[in-house]
């Protein structure tokens, strides 16, 4: 009897932050459609335990994310999804710092033992190739390292589609949302599966 109860004590849920900006956040939609509501619907429905630790500021920068990652680590956290960078490339930001930034967001996480799924971005077309391919290149070297399950492109078959975003043309509609968690849902049951 003490023993089952004792092994459902240990089986703690699993705590997932999501490090991001407005598109984490919900900008501009209701509670329950925003990114981190529909991807607790999702993973609750596959039967997963995870507590979601919103660490989402809209406006946010891969500067501001590192700047703020100890205070929202401070309870503790067993795995990550980042998901910054759309900020920068929107105000035109050197890449190099955007790379730095989020190296140091991977360093301080590894070095807490968290996994990670670093979901990127892609630079807007109107800051030319080079800034592209600088802005696109950070983080495909970013999601070589070990240990790091990468995702391309957060807005990857929502960008550009006018049914599936807001006014703005910038952030998803719910239905966007909708795409983008059933997209992302294979990988971040990855990372769950890879908590120890």
């Amino acid at each position: 009897m003490f023993g089952l109860f004792d092994a459902r004590a240990v089986a703690a849920p699993i705590r997932l932050l999501i490090l991001g900006d407005s598109l984490a956040a919900g900008y501009g939609l209701a509670r329950g459609d925003g990114f981190q509501a529909q991807l607790a619907v999702a993973l609750a429905a596959r039967g997963r335990d995870v507590v979601l630790i919103d660490g989402a500021v809209s406006g946010d920068t891969t500067a501001g994310g590192l700047a703020r990652l100890d205070w929202v680590l401070a309870e503790g956290a067993d795995a990550a999804l980042v998901e910054l960078g759309g900020n920068d490339g929107l105000r035109a930001l050197p890449p190099a710092g955007t790379e730095a930034n989020l190296a140091a967001i991977l360093d301080a996480l590894a070095g807490r033992r968290i996994r990670v799924l670093l979901s990127g971005m892609l630079a807007p077309p109107n800051l030319g190739p080079d800034y592209g391919a600088a802005f696109n290149g950070g983080f495909a070297r970013l999601g070589r390292r070990d240990g790091v399950l990468f995702d391309r492109f957060f807005l990857e078959g929502v960008a550009g589609d006018a049914a599936l975003n807001q006014a703005d043309g910038i952030h998803p509609n719910a239905q966007g949302v909708k795409r983008v968690v059933a997209r992302l849902l294979p990988l971040v049951e990855r990372l769950l599966d890879g908590v120890k």
